[in-house]
């Protein structure tokens, strides 16, 4: 039997039907323990139990539930799915889908992060969804900015726009799998990522670092004549930055760019 609107109120009881018909009408198919109580009041615990239970509502992570579509069919919460981007966008505010996974969204990476990464500028514990984690990256507001809202199974997404991703990925590589993960992106997709957004978007993050990388990256990667006039002409800050920070700080300094390169990057073993 497939659930329609004519034997819905079959299937469920006259409280749980005003709730998924109120919930409905007001379009949150995800919605939270707090939406619940503002339309039961006390009896909210009791009914998401027995809608959770009925395979009418998915219970998402503590205190947010998702409204399982009619067109699901009975088996219900048992088949029914969530995009991780959508669930991750409903956690935190403010916040953005970043890092490896914008990188990965734009096909700028073919691995696929078994994480969702979230940019926001406030603390968050790692939260699992569906089996899914999402790891909260929290940045400077500062550094909060470049995003772009899209449609993600008709659900408004916010995600950092590709140059943005780039620069974030540089900033902190170790949200992107390593130096090795952004690198390949920008020697295999420099045509289409506009790097000199890249390089006005690492000015106003104002973290050197990220020039350092790059700079490195297009000059290992044999682009830097291609792209050095959009590198600034001065020094690289003191210091010796870790060109990658998921590796041990150890390797040789690099005085042009101001690194210390603890990762060898071999673009010469790099295939499509």
């Amino acid at each position: 039997m497939k659930l329609t609107a004519q034997n819905y109120n079959i299937a469920l009881g006259g409280r749980e039907a005003f709730l998924v018909r109120m919930l409905a009408q007001e379009r949150r198919p995800i919605f939270s323990s707090a939406d619940a109580k503002r339309l039961l009041g006390r009896d909210a615990r009791l009914m998401l139990h027995r809608l959770a239970r009925k395979r009418w509502v998915l219970p998402l992570t503590r205190g947010l539930y998702a409204l399982v579509p009619l067109d699901v069919g009975v088996e219900g919460a048992d088949v029914f799915t969530l995009h991780n981007f959508v669930a991750a966008s409903l956690l935190v505010e403010p916040y953005y889908i970043g890092f490896w996974s914008a990188l990965n969204y734009y096909g700028l990476t073919e691995q696929m992060p078994r994480t969702t990464f979230v940019a926001t500028t406030v603390s968050k514990h790692p939260v699992v969804v569906l089996s899914q984690e999402c790891r909260f990256v929290r940045v400077s507001p500062r550094k909060f900015f470049g995003w772009q809202e899209v449609q993600v199974d008709g659900h408004p997404v916010r995600i950092s726009d590709p140059e943005k991703t780039v620069a974030d990925c540089l900033d902190r590589p170790q949200h992107c799998g390593g130096t090795e993960t952004i690198a390949k992106a920008i020697y295999f997709s420099h045509d289409e990522v506009k790097l000199s957004q890249v390089v006005s978007y690492a000015k106003r993050m104002g973290n050197r670092s990220i020039l350092k990388r790059l700079g490195f990256i297009l000059e290992r990667t044999g682009l830097l004549d291609r792209y050095a006039h959009l590198l600034p002409e001065s020094a690289p800050a003191a210091g010796f930055t870790k060109l990658d920070p998921l590796s041990r700080r150890r390797g040789r300094h690099n005085t042009r760019w101001g690194l210390l390169v603890n990762y060898e990057l071999d673009p010469e073993g790099w295939g499509y």
